[in-house]
């Protein structure tokens, strides 16, 4: 019994629940003083675990309320039934955007938008770079070590190129970069 109204509960939210993590709140919390699942303060608690803890805040509330009330396969549900409504709208709002993507309008708008955004991410990258490493301040002295971090970068990404013939993982610089960073810092 507790399975189907964690189920309904929670698919409930999942289903009217529109603007984000922050307007779900008062519909969970009418969903789980309903069904007395957890005392106001209990919930109160919760939410502001669930603030500060990795994900979104309806898929950690429901999470955290299913495995309270029937342990592992209770939070599965719980989780589950919070998920798949926005799940199945998704997958509807692609089939649909696939016939549309089709067609020769909408390629041309994407291809005129691709240099777009190749310019902007483009700018946003050098911006970083150029007030990172000569930074705008009234004692304004060159970064010698984001320079440096800068140049590693640039050099690893340009030998990667040439003696491998395709493109480094930009996890590999990532990690790159957070290393050389934790040295150099």
């Amino acid at each position: 019994m507790i399975y189907l109204e964690l189920l309904m509960g929670f698919l409930k939210v999942g289903c009217f629940t529109f603007g984000g993590a922050y307007s779900a709140i008062p519909l969970i919390r009418d969903v789980v003083l309903s069904y007395n699942w957890l005392s106001d303060e209990e919930l109160s608690y919760m939410i502001a675990v669930s603030e500060s803890t990795p994900g979104p805040i309806m898929v950690n509330l429901a999470t955290y309320v299913g495995s309270s009330q029937a342990g592992f396969w209770g939070a599965v549900l719980a989780t589950l039934a919070v998920v798949l409504p926005s799940f199945f709208v998704i997958l509807l709002v692609m089939n649909l955007l696939k016939t549309v993507l089709k067609s020769k309008y909408a390629q041309a708008v994407l291809q005129g938008v691709k240099p777009c955004m190749i310019g902007i991410i483009l700018a946003t990258g050098c911006y970083m770079i150029l007030h990172s490493c000569f930074p705008l301040t009234q004692s304004a002295k060159v970064d010698v070590r984001a320079l440096l971090i800068t140049a590693a970068l640039i050099a690893c990404m340009s030998a990667y190129r040439h003696l491998k013939k395709e493109k480094p993982s930009p996890i590999a610089l990532i990690v790159l970069s957070a290393v050389l960073g934790m040295i150099l810092y």
